[in-house]
């Protein structure tokens, strides 16, 4: 039984996993739309809203010290300077008025050589290049 135990392992070994999660999210907020399988994709989606979340709720407050202490520990989960500069910027700001549901997966069919279920996962009110 799995009672109270969070998360899915995909597979991996559990610091592929933390890898494979944080690369993921890094591409997330970097380019903003990436492809990926529904599986990683479901993994990923509910660690980078809460982010965005916490972003926001430290841009909403007076406080510098509650910006500075949410701004490192998003840092601590990305090791990116970019991404994180990046969610206080740009995606704090954007969706300040949104009350949740910062991402939206589009399913796009099968991947060639496994038969992945294979998805677009972005983030919503996103520019079009």
């Amino acid at each position: 039984m799995r009672h109270k135990v969070a998360g899915k392992r995909l597979g991996r070994s559990t610091d592929h996993r933390k890898l494979l999660r944080r690369n993921l999210i890094n591409q997330l907020f970097q380019h903003e739309r990436i492809k990926t399988t529904d599986a990683k994709a479901r993994a990923v989606r509910a660690e980078a809203e809460k982010m965005i979340t916490m972003a926001k709720r430290a841009l909403a407050h007076e406080d510098k010290q509650r910006a500075v202490h949410a701004r490192r520990l998003i840092f601590a989960r990305l090791r990116n300077k970019d991404s994180v500069t990046k969610v206080f910027d740009e995606l704090a700001p954007r969706y300040e008025q949104r009350p949740g549901g910062y991402t939206r997966v589009y399913k796009v069919g099968f991947r060639q050589g496994d038969a992945a279920k294979m998805v677009l996962l972005e983030l919503v009110d996103r520019e079009e290049a």
